[in-house]
């Protein structure tokens, strides 16, 4: 793929295929014509990415003598179609060998050729995983994303990375978006220098979006890593965190770090009405490990914006499930993200374990967002049309 590269002071474009994602450092003033057509541009966003010991023993390739992972994504890849951009969470570093899983993450850089190869679009690397390998453990991690031509933020070489990909800018469709993405910490691992990692601050996020609104972005997205671990409600500081978005100006709300589902909500704010606000508190784990009650699976959120007469609105906002099939197969087990609509589908695709571990995820997500989402239904798999629709359409 070609890729043009463009600095004028400060300002970083990276043309990449028919998307065009840049970030811009400092409070630039930016004329934005209004917008007299229509415009759309889909959003998927996906949860936590891991990479546990098991499933680097698991994408050991004996015969090619190589790591190899396309296969954990062969049953997911196509729903990205329904996108024009997707988001995704790295929680891992690619720090290099020994490669190792929990605590201190470092995965073979195979993983980023399948997450490529995949069609995931985007990285935000700000989490509580960032410092695992250390100050080369940040550097190299960003080294193999640029590699692979993925456009990232959260975390940063050094203050000059920093200027050149925060906040990111996303071109696609006739919108342009600004992305942040801030966690809520790194285990209590200090940042190095003079690496970065984006810490959740209230005031570095109120000014950081109101740099970002100097661009005149059509929307602003915060993609925080936030919450407390396991729990399927959000807390108070998780409210208040996307409350301070709202009312700084970032209406789009992304969360990630409980390792389970936790709400979604859309509504218009009580004090503007105007106004429409979107926010996902938990998209849980989308490829990892752990396998209890809960954790097996996550969700991506899919998210429609439409733009005439210079007003952009939410016209979607669903979700759709995923659980990870761990069947053994020739001796090892492997990891499937498996889109829950589609393949219940399917009768007698997994063995009978897994069925039941599978309608288990699928009834304890359905039931949990069913009394918990505002406004947001899940999207489900038309096998008659072969695609994706929200449920409540008619």
């Amino acid at each position: 793929m070609k890729r043009l590269l463009f600095v004028f002071s400060g300002i970083l474009v990276l043309i990449l295929s028919s998307t065009t994602f840049h970030a811009v450092d400092g409070e630039i003033q930016n004329n934005h014509k209004p917008v007299t057509d229509t415009f759309e541009i889909g959003l998927l966003f996906i949860g936590d990415i891991m990479q546990h010991k098991p499933q680097i023993d698991a994408a050991w390739d004996k015969t090619e003598k190589k790591y190899s992972y396309d296969h954990s994504f062969q049953y997911v890849k196509d729903v990205y179609d329904i996108a024009d951009v997707t988001i995704a969470n790295l929680e891992f570093t690619f720090g290099g060998k020994p490669y190792t899983g929990y605590p201190m993450f470092s995965a073979p850089d195979a993983v980023g050729s399948a997450i490529k190869n995949a069609g995931i679009d985007v990285l935000v690397t700000a989490n509580n995983h960032t410092c695992d390998r250390g100050r080369k453990g940040i550097i190299r991690t960003l080294e193999v994303i640029d590699s692979l031509d993925i456009p990232r933020t959260g975390s940063f070489k050094d203050i000059d990375d920093k200027a050149n990909h925060h906040p990111l800018i996303i071109e696609k469709n006739g919108f342009k978006i600004a992305l942040l993405n801030y966690t809520y910490g790194t285990n209590g691992v200090p940042v190095p220098a003079p690496t970065i990692v984006n810490l959740i601050d209230t005031a570095q996020i109120s000014k950081d979006i109101r740099i970002a609104k100097l661009l005149d972005p059509d929307e602003i997205i915060v993609f925080y890593h936030w919450g407390n671990e396991y729990e399927r409600i959000q807390n108070k500081e998780q409210i208040m965190l996307a409350e301070l978005c709202y009312k700084k100006g970032a209406r789009i709300v992304i969360g990630s770090h409980p390792h389970v589902l936790q709400p979604m909500q859309r509504f218009r704010l009580d004090e503007n009405p105007d106004v429409e606000v979107a926010v996902a508190y938990s998209l849980g784990n989308y490829v990892s490990n752990q396998r209890q009650q809960y954790c097996d699976g996550g969700t991506m959120v899919y998210l429609k914006l439409r733009k005439y007469d210079d007003i952009v609105e939410i016209s979607q906002f669903g979700y759709i499930l995923t659980w990870v099939w761990t069947p053994v197969q020739q001796g090892v087990k492997k990891f499937y993200i498996i889109p829950v609509s589609k393949y219940e589908q399917i009768p007698g695709f997994f063995d009978a374990a897994s069925l039941s571990k599978f309608n288990q995820f699928a009834k304890d997500s359905r039931e949990h967002l069913k009394k918990h989402n505002v406004n947001v239904p899940e999207m489900i798999w038309d096998a008659e049309t072969e695609a994706w629709r929200m449920s409540d359409d008619e």
